[in-house]
């Protein structure tokens, strides 16, 4: 169900802002997006695991929290982030 350290190494080299950065809301948003997705597949199969869907639901909040943020700090970086993770329709 958790993402591996090397998928995870590939998400923050692809969404970073700057060398060496694992900290930014992109990166963040990023890596909990991919951790919802393998989330969802499990949660296909496994229909009565209540335990793993409040967990989707708190990791799905806390991204709604972060992408909340980055649209009030810089709106075209939130654009760009939804448009490269395909969240919106």
């Amino acid at each position: 169900m958790s993402i591996t350290p090397e998928r995870t190494r590939e998400l923050v080299k692809e969404f970073a802002t700057t060398d060496g950065d694992t900290g930014s809301a992109d990166v963040q948003v990023a890596i909990l997006s991919e951790r919802i997705r393998n989330l969802t597949e499990h949660l296909k199969e496994h229909k009565k695991d209540f335990h793993s869907r409040r967990g989707l639901l708190i990791m799905v909040g806390q991204r709604r929290r972060m992408l909340d943020y980055l649209k009030k700090k810089d709106q075209k970086r939130y654009e760009g982030l939804i448009a490269r993770l395909g969240l919106r329709k």
